[in-house]
């Protein structure tokens, strides 16, 4: 998660929804804003639309301001992470010395801190569900402060329910083509219309309605106006191509193509 990983510690315990812990972080805190450096945060679709919305900027803009591309590893897919400053701590470019300038709109990975999750969904011989651990920094103090949780409600504090929701059917997706043979490859065209329905919002709106797609595919006039006005359902939409293009599944498309 940080450039200190290989000194942090990861608990080897697998916890649950249920499971307590103490931890709290906060300004008056003497490692405050210290996991904000060095990190590597890829960045999901619904942390681009909260970001550049916040920002006031185009998902084009947003992207190339402050993401840099890369291919995920054993999925061949596309994925952004988040740009670094380059300066000493190669920080995050929100990051001050007093807090976080777009916390409200923090991606999800932040949100999930100091906790990771493992999805085993896809897997054989899995139950689906999602297991969690712990990551403890070095530098991190808020394991020692007396405030308690259960996972879930850290979960539904820091937002993550809301950003996981959203984000559930592009998880899967990954997840999924996680688990193919490495030595099936996508094609360019296959990436750049991941990339597209995944990152740039605003292409992919243009890709529906400025492009042939509404002839070739009838759409009632609740679903169009739905995703001409609302982003999230736009994302929803763009989700559910992807499964109708890479895996042929989605009943909607298959049903409603001309």
């Amino acid at each position: 998660m940080t450039s200190s990983d290989k000194e942090a510690c990861i608990d080897p315990v697998k916890y649950d929804l249920n499971s307590h812990f103490k931890f709290k972080c906060h300004k008056d805190i003497s490692c405050f804003t210290k996991c904000c450096r060095g990190i590597n945060i890829i960045l999901t679709p619904y942390d681009i639309i909260r970001l550049k919305n916040c920002l006031d900027l185009s998902s084009e803009e947003f992207l190339a301001i402050y993401t840099t591309p890369q291919i995920l590893e054993k999925t061949d897919l596309p994925v952004v992470t988040l740009k670094l400053l380059d300066d000493e701590l190669t920080s995050c470019p929100f990051v001050r010395d007093e807090g976080c300038l777009v916390y409200k709109d923090r991606p999800t990975t932040c949100r999930y801190y100091p906790l990771g999750v493992t999805t085993l969904s896809h897997q054989e011989g899995s139950d689906g569900k999602d297991f969690y651990f712990f990551v403890k920094e070095p530098h991190c103090q808020g394991f020692e402060e007396e405030k308690e949780w259960t996972i879930k409600e850290w979960r539904h504090d820091q937002g993550v329910d809301i950003h996981d929701e959203i984000n559930a059917e592009w998880t899967g997706f990954l997840v999924r083509k996680r688990s193919f043979p490495v030595n099936i490859k996508l094609t360019e065209k296959s990436k750049e219309m991941f990339f597209m329905a995944s990152y740039n919002i605003d292409k992919f709106k243009k890709f529906i309605f400025e492009s042939s797609f509404l002839t070739k595919y009838k759409l009632d006039e609740k679903m169009i106006e739905k995703i001409k006005s609302d982003e999230i359902e736009l994302l929803k939409f763009a989700l559910e191509w992807l499964k109708f293009v890479f895996y042929q599944t989605g009943k909607k498309f298959q049903a409603e193509q001309k």
